[in-house]
């Protein structure tokens, strides 16, 4: 029964990570697009990063989602007292929190630029890309390393 538990384990940890670089390579990639759109002169231009913005948002949504679904199997499969115990869940599931509102103002950038009321520089999304790359450092090493 254990072996059987192990496995079910490691194959939800498996697809948590797959699903978790899926969804960051979207947020990466996503304020990259916004730097250019704020940036652009062109309206052809910023008429195509309108479509790249809510394709890629809406593509990388479900990889969120099953990252965050997944995450909760693990939880429930190793137990109550193992999370309870796990001190450093509780500062990555904080700041995977941070992240999911992170993805949820990303809709709201997307819409608008989509209604050309954006005001912000190119330098607010260059700034506003960093935060997902701090916080996939902090939540990697907090799940691999469990430094508390």
């Amino acid at each position: 029964m254990q072996t059987f538990l192990i496995n079910n384990i490691l194959w939800l940890k498996a697809f948590h990570v797959i699903f978790m670089v899926a969804w960051f390579a979207g947020i990466f990639y996503l304020p990259r697009l916004f730097v250019n759109h704020a940036e652009t002169q062109s309206n052809d231009v910023a008429q195509q990063l309108k479509g790249m913005e809510k394709r890629l948002l809406y593509f990388v949504t479900p990889f969120a989602i099953f990252t965050f679904i997944l995450g909760l199997a693990m939880i429930h499969a190793y137990g109550h007292d193992w999370f309870i115990a796990a001190k450093w869940l509780h500062i990555k599931l904080s700041l995977v929190t941070i992240l999911f509102v992170y993805h949820a103002y990303c809709f709201k950038l997307v819409k608008t630029f989509r209604e050309d009321k954006n005001t912000r520089s190119g330098r607010f999304y260059r700034i506003f890309n960093e935060i997902p790359v701090l916080v996939l450092f902090a939540v990697i090493i907090l799940a691999y390393v469990k430094p508390v």
